[in-house]
């Protein structure tokens, strides 16, 4: 008898950092904040320019990627290559990372004084 395959595990953990920073257990210093939401800002972006892609994509009735600008080709067979690879992966992303970048916004930890006006 075979046992059943495990379902797949969800590699993100977004709720978990969003109770932490809500608890004061998850806490960075802002620059080091700052730093992570630019970066995953721009990895939302890239994973929000794929999936307008695949829709896309999915919508044409030839799909024929020879039939598309060559620079557009390239975005399409990325987009698809990465789909496939990871089918959904891109959709969770999407919800995901949003709930990380909330998490860093709460987590951050501003020094004392900071954003404060001196004494004059």
């Amino acid at each position: 008898m075979s046992a059943a395959p495990d379902p797949p595990v969800n590699p993100f953990a977004g709720e978990l950092l969003l109770t932490l920073a809500r608890e004061g257990r998850f806490v960075l210093d802002a620059a080091q904040a700052d730093q992570a939401i630019a970066e995953l800002e721009r990895t939302l972006s890239a994973v929000r320019a794929r999936l307008r892609i695949l829709r896309i994509w999915r919508h044409v009735p030839t799909q024929r990627v020879d039939e598309i600008p060559d620079d557009l080709a390239l975005d399409v067979v990325d987009a698809i290559f990465a789909d496939q690879l990871a089918p959904g992966r891109l959709e969770l992303a999407a919800t995901e990372i949003p709930k990380y970048i909330e998490a860093l916004r709460r987590a951050r930890l501003v020094p004392p004084g900071a954003g404060r006006p001196a004494n004059r």
